[in-house]
């Protein structure tokens, strides 16, 4: 019989990256109000870009200029914007509060913590080069041929660590995050914190196994 997710206790913990494990609105909005002035406009409030973190470039496109995949002027305000971002990638992005303490109690415990996002890995490397971290595995969006919801990365990450599935904890702050976990057959934790798309409803209603209002409350439930 399979076991359940996360039955015996968590033997790692990953993470998804915008909106769990550090808080890149800064950086992002810097961006998209960079390429807005570009094109004469006036820049967007911190607030008003935060919700649409989560979706990444397209996200912020679409909450910088209403424009989606599709649309012929998405890709060149995508490319314009990743540019921008590129040299910015890190200058205000940081963990959120007790990050730290959590990972630090997650070594002494001896569980491995890792990274899994949607973002390119030419930007998450940066970051977590510029965060000192030092994760057991980071997987990527473009490190799988499927990026989330699909499972691929969440399995590949524990692959890399040489554990089941049902062995690994997985923390995001959007539903894709929950729907991954599930589907990957990990515990799916969803967090209070972080940026929440308006599409996605609360993390309440996103049938997470576990909901934590601040990182230290995981540790409760490891």
């Amino acid at each position: 019989m399979a076991s359940q997710p996360g039955k015996d206790g968590a033997r790692a913990v990953l993470f998804d990256l915008d909106g769990t494990l550090a808080d890149t609105v800064p950086d992002l909005a810097a961006a998209i109000n960079l390429l807005r002035r570009d094109q004469g406009l006036d820049e967007l409030p911190l607030e008003r870009v935060r919700p649409f973190a989560s979706a990444g470039a397209r996200g912020l496109v679409h909450v910088g200029f209403g424009v989606d995949p599709g649309n012929p002027e998405f890709v060149p305000l995508r490319d314009a914007f990743l540019e921008h971002y590129r040299e910015r990638t890190c200058i205000g992005t940081r963990l959120f509060p007790g990050i730290p303490e959590l990972l630090a109690e997650l070594g002494a415990r001896a569980i491995a913590w890792g990274i899994v996002t949607n973002k390119a890995m030419r930007f998450t490397d940066r970051i977590v080069a510029a965060l000192r971290l030092d994760p057991a595995c980071v997987v990527c969006g473009d490190t799988t041929p499927h990026i989330k919801p699909h499972p691929a990365q969440l399995l590949h990450a524990a692959g890399l660590l040489g554990l089941s599935a049902a062995a690994c904890w997985y923390l995001g702050d959007d539903l894709r995050d929950m729907q991954a976990a599930k589907a990957a057959g990990m515990r799916a934790v969803a967090v209070q914190w972080g940026y929440h798309h308006p599409d996605s409803g609360s993390p309440g209603s996103w049938q997470a196994h576990t909901v934590i209002d601040h990182p230290l409350d995981l540790i409760r439930h490891l």
